[in-house]
C-alpha cells in the first residue's frame, strides 16, 4: 500500500506572529519555519505503518511519498519528513501561498500520478487554519473521507477512522483508496534521529513547477485586512470574595 502525505511549511508553532506594517499578511522575514504539526503527525502515522513495530497498522504501508507546495525552501519541509522515515519526496514550487482550492487541485494531479492507496494529511495548517484541502481534494477525487482521525486501523481493503466530533467519538470505516486527515491524539511524532538525517540528505527529493500539472491556480479570494488579536487589558486585585462578587455584578458577569 502506497501512502501519501502532503506536509506543509509554516511559521514554528512557538515564534509569535507578526502582523506586516501595511496589514497585508503576516511578516515571514527572518522568522523560524518549520513543518506545520499536523502534517508531521501524518508522516508519522504513515512511518508507523510502514514499520514492523506493534501497531494497529504496521507493515500495512510499503511506501510513504511526502509532497510539498511551497518555496524552494520547503525542501527542509520535505527533509524532515523523510528524517522520520518517509521514502522520497516531491517539491512543486511555488513562491506564492495557494488558496486551499488550488493546492487540493495539485495535490489531486498528484494522486492521478502516484496513485497511492490511502492519502493521510494534517487536518488543518496553523497559519491559514482553514481545514479545508482535506475535505476539498476528497470531493475532487470523488473518494471517501475521514477526517480530524484520533485512531487509525487498515485491514481488508478498508480504513477503520476513530474521529473526534462534539459529542465524543465516532467510528467510521471508509473504502480504500480514501482521504483520512488527523487530529492531535493520533500519536506523538518522534524525533528524528541524526543517522536518520544523515540518510534523508540521500533520498530523492523530485522537484516539479505549478505550470506541470496543468492546474488553474488563479486566486478566488482577495485578503482585505489582517491585523493582530486586541491586546488583554489589565486585570484588578480584590481584596475578598465579597468585593470580586461586587465587581462581577457591576460588569453584568453575576
Amino acid at each position: 500500500m502506497k501512502v501519501l502525505v502532503p506536509v506543509k511549511r509554516v511559521i514554528d508553532s512557538n515564534v509569535k506572529a507578526r502582523v506586516k506594517a501595511d496589514q497585508s499578511g503576516v511578516d515571514l522575514a527572518n522568522v523560524k519555519m518549520s513543518i506545520n504539526p499536523f502534517c508531521e503527525i501524518a508522516v508519522e502515522e504513515a512511518v508507523r505503518m510502514k514499520e514492523g513495530k506493534e501497531h494497529h497498522a504496521a507493515g500495512t504501508a510499503s511506501e510513504v511519498v511526502v509532497v510539498s507546495i511551497g518555496p524552494a525552501q520547503a525542501q527542509e519541509t520535505i527533509r524532515n519528513a523523510l528524517a522520520i522515515g518517509a521514502d522520497r519526496g516531491i517539491l512543486i514550487q511555488s513562491d506564492t501561498d495557494l488558496e486551499p482550492l488550488a493546492v487540493a487541485k495539485l495535490l489531486k494531479a498528484v494522486v492521478d500520478e502516484e496513485k497511492p492507496d490511502l492519502v493521510l494529511m494534517g487536518k488543518q495548517a496553523i497559519d491559514g487554519d482553514n481545514n479545508a484541502v482535506g475535505q476539498m481534494l476528497a470531493a475532487l477525487l470523488d473518494w471517501p473521507q475521514a477526517t480530524f482521525a484520533s485512531k487509525i486501523e487498515i485491514g481488508g481493503g478498508k480504513a477503520t477512522v476513530t474521529r473526534e466530533v462534539d459529542g465524543g467519538l465516532q467510528t467510521l470505516a471508509v473504502d480504500l483508496p480514501a482521504v483520512v486527515t488527523v487530529d492531535l491524539r493520533l500519536n506523538t511524532p518522534r524525533y528524528a534521529s541524526l543517522p536518520n538525517i544523515m540518510k534523508a540528505k540521500k533520498k530523492e527529493i523530485a522537484a516539479k513547477a505549478v505550470a506541470d500539472y496543468g492546474v488553474d491556480v488563479a486566486p478566488r479570494l482577495k485578503v482585505q485586512k489582517v491585523t493582530e488579536p486586541p491586546k488583554r487589558s489589565a486585570g484588578v486585585k480584590v481584596a475578598d470574595a465579597a468585593e470580586l462578587v461586587s465587581k462581577l455584578k457591576a460588569a453584568g458577569a453575576l
